[in-house]
């Protein structure tokens, strides 16, 4: 890897350029340079942490009081697609604003005059941070269901492989949270109501990317893309080997005179002013489900499938007080009695026999046949709800479905030719409906939920059952589909994009099946066997 001047513009040259600093293009970085190639990755954001990529909700104030993280995931999360308000409606005189130049989207305060308010995800959104997501996502990894979930394009030995690295990397693991007394009492209430589920899909501790602390009960490490990084991201590392360019701003990709490989990457650094291009014998790009394929449009790379087949899974939402003879059941369980004797000694004069410390139930009951939908009860922060005061939190449960939508290719993403974004690339806008199927899924998961919160609780106030806004859960999937044809897909089942190759692509918008269950585990399970595939190349051609 080195830095030059070609032809006055400053450049890099390394064996890989990576798009995107996430989990997925993390998980790429890891596996490359552990296969002896030299890896520059490029992010438009900022690096908010000491170590690249942390998980922000580690610090200590946001594992004591969760509710405080919830202004920092809104703070990270740029929404993508905005429909003009009447007031944005109005006529606007472009000689009046010379500084605007010919973008006429930064007169609408970065509003989308091309979207359709009725066929949008309103909240669709990016983060743009090294890390990306990871910098607050909550560690939900299971993987997805044999049949009804995971592509069969890919072989289940394989799959089980993958699948299995993948949560070494990510430290996923279950039963973290099983001191927990909440989490004890709430799994036993909800297998007696739904006892018919088959034993291996009964209610259960939640996959989680995640450790405990030694020495701390209140104290637990989220998985960030430093975990996954590894010794990649300890300070004085060796550029030569691997190096995270931030507030670089990766604007097009250019292509050899055959058209058949990627020759360099154009690359705006956001803070220097300056545009500097990167040689590399492969390139990845893993910016997101919106952002991966809006870099192809830009590129000029737009097969038909590009940004169709799009899903999002539907939700519904609530927040309940847990029953008093719930909680009752605790004074008399000799499971709980050491928990309950010391926290008395701390707080003598509390009536409620939860302690403080008592760590928030992560409870799951997955997608299983017959339920196309994947549920989590637990206390989180992100943005569902606002917080109740008055009311001790230490009784709120909040409960969240998540539901199927059927890959369709006319859901879709689609970017603009006149309109840019935030950073100056073709504005994505989305042409998004549910199928009446779609809906009748989404009101059969909100019956179960509904049965599930009346085993446990009484509503909130504020917090009642809802179908939260479209693309809250940030699992946009489908826009650059996995596949074995390329009329209807954007990668072949190694990840390389069909017609190139030295395109890869990684992360959410290559799942092309419909699914419930949270994607990144999955995400990361594929960027491994594509990682493998390059380093065997790598290999080869050396």
């Amino acid at each position: 890897m080195g830095d030059k001047m070609n032809s006055g513009t400053p450049s890099y040259r390394a064996d890989v350029l990576i798009v995107g600093s996430g989990p997925i293009g993390a998980t790429f970085a890891r596996k490359l340079v552990d296969g002896g190639s030299s890896v520059v990755v490029v992010d438009a954001g900022a690096q908010l942490s000491a170590r690249p990529g942390q998980n922000l909700k580690n610090s200590y104030i946001y594992q004591h009081n969760p509710d405080l993280f919830e202004p920092v995931i809104r703070s990270h999360l740029h929404v993508l697609s905005i429909p003009p308000s009447a007031r944005a409606e109005l006529a606007v005189d472009p000689s009046a604003f010379p500084e605007l130049g010919d973008n006429p989207s930064n007169a609408r305060n970065a509003e989308n005059p091309e979207q359709n308010p009725y066929r949008n995800i309103p909240a669709a959104a990016a983060c743009y941070a090294v890390g990306g997501m990871a910098t607050h996502w909550t560690c939900v990894c299971p993987r997805h269901h044999p049949t009804m979930e995971r592509y069969n394009g890919i072989a289940a030995d394989e799959w089980d492989r993958y699948y299995t690295e993948a949560e070494q990397l990510l430290g996923v693991q279950q039963g973290v949270f099983d001191h927990s007394v909440r989490q004890t009492l709430l799994i036993d209430a909800l297998r007696r109501e739904f006892s018919e589920l088959p034993a291996e899909y009964q209610v259960q501790d939640l996959p989680l990317a995640v450790n405990r602390i030694p020495n701390n009960p209140r104290m637990v490490k989220w998985t960030g893309v430093d975990t996954i990084l590894g010794d990649l991201a300890d300070p004085g590392g060796d550029p030569e080997r691997f190096r995270i360019l931030q507030e670089h701003l990766c604007n097009r990709l250019v292509r050899d005179s055959d058209g058949s490989r990627i020759e360099y990457a154009e690359v705006r650094d956001l803070v220097g002013m300056r545009t500097v291009r990167i040689y590399a014998d492969h390139y990845v790009v893993a910016c997101g489900a919106v952002l991966t394929p809006q870099l192809l449009w830009a590129s000029e790379i737009r097969p038909e499938p590009l940004g169709r087949y799009l899903t999002e899974h539907p939700t519904v939402f609530c927040q309940v007080v847990l029953l008093r003879d719930l909680v009752d059941r605790i004074e008399g369980d000799e499971r709980f009695t050491e928990a309950l004797r010391a926290h008395r000694r701390l707080y003598p004069d509390d009536t409620l026999p939860i302690p403080c410390a008592d760590p928030a139930p992560n409870i799951w009951i997955p997608v299983t046949e017959g339920r196309p939908w994947h549920a989590q009860i637990n206390r989180d922060a992100f943005h569902y709800a606002d917080l109740v005061p008055h009311v001790d939190t230490r009784l709120i449960m909040d409960l969240r479905w998540f539901g199927m939508v059927d890959p369709r290719p006319d859901n879709r993403v689609w970017f603009s030719d006149r309109y840019t974004d935030v950073h100056g690339m073709p504005q994505p806008t989305f042409d998004f409906t549910f199928s009446s199927e779609d809906a009748a899924r989404l009101h059969a998961m909100m019956a179960e939920m509904l049965r599930a919160a009346m085993a446990i609780g009484g509503f909130l106030g504020g917090s009642e059952p809802s179908f939260p806004t479209p693309g809250l859960p940030l699992h946009i999937a489908g826009t650059v589909r996995m596949g074995e044809d390329p009329d209807t897909s954007v990668v072949d089942t190694n990840s390389r994009v069909w017609g190139f190759e030295n395109l890869y692509l990684g992360g959410n918008g290559l799942l092309p099946t419909s699914t419930a269950s949270n994607p990144t585990l999955t995400s990361v399970a594929i960027a491994l066997k594509a990682a493998d595939r390059m380093v065997e190349k790598h290999y080869t051609a050396s």
